[in-house]
């Protein structure tokens, strides 16, 4: 009696679903980067974007804007990610500074990236940041712990019906270039 053939076929299918899904996983975050740059969307700011926030303009004193930071860890990594204040009052056209914190819990080096979110998503044109870490990976030693700025304009022409922003960062790690470093 032959043994049916269906099934390692459909393992195989499966296992190479399963190696690509892991694969395109990592690749997500020099992969936003590459698409925020040739599109130039998202909540990176690049070239002549970023010169032009760090113009600081007469800020707008009528106006408040709430801003609310939010860390995230992706994929359970053994990190501490968090921003140093939850919210923030903010005046359009005035240059801000906020922090937030990273330790590496993981025992050995490591290279991680942020990435940036920003909601609601149709306003992101009008927050500019001038220097962020989420613009280059972070290396970190074993054990290290730091804050990281970012620095960061709400332009005056914000829609007036938007008085809360919320800036999320989901901290990656990046194997591939923590195994390059050692």
């Amino acid at each position: 009696m032959e043994k049916p053939r269906g099934h390692r076929g459909l393992i195989g299918r499966l296992l190479l679903f399963t190696a690509g899904s892991f694969a395109f996983g990592f690749a997500l975050v020099p992969l936003y980067s590459v698409l925020c740059k040739v599109w130039d969307t998202g909540n990176r700011w690049y070239g002549t974007q970023t010169a032009q926030a760090s113009v600081v303009e007469r800020p707008d004193t009528d106006r408040v804007v709430t801003i609310e930071f939010v860390g995230n860890v992706a994929h359970q990594a053994d990190w501490e990610f968090a921003p140093t204040a939850n919210t923030m009052k903010v005046h359009p056209g005035k240059l801000y500074e906020a922090t937030f914190h990273a330790k590496n819990l993981t025992g050995h080096p490591v290279v991680a990236q942020a990435v940036p979110s920003i909601a609601p998503q149709t306003i992101a044109r009008y927050f500019k940041k001038t220097q962020c870490f989420c613009f280059e990976p972070q290396k970190f030693a074993s054990d290290e712990s730091r804050e990281m700025l970012i620095r960061f304009i709400v332009d005056r022409d914000l829609p007036g019906d938007i008085d809360r922003i919320t800036l999320s960062y989901s901290f990656f790690d990046l194997p591939q270039q923590a195994a390059s470093n050692r």
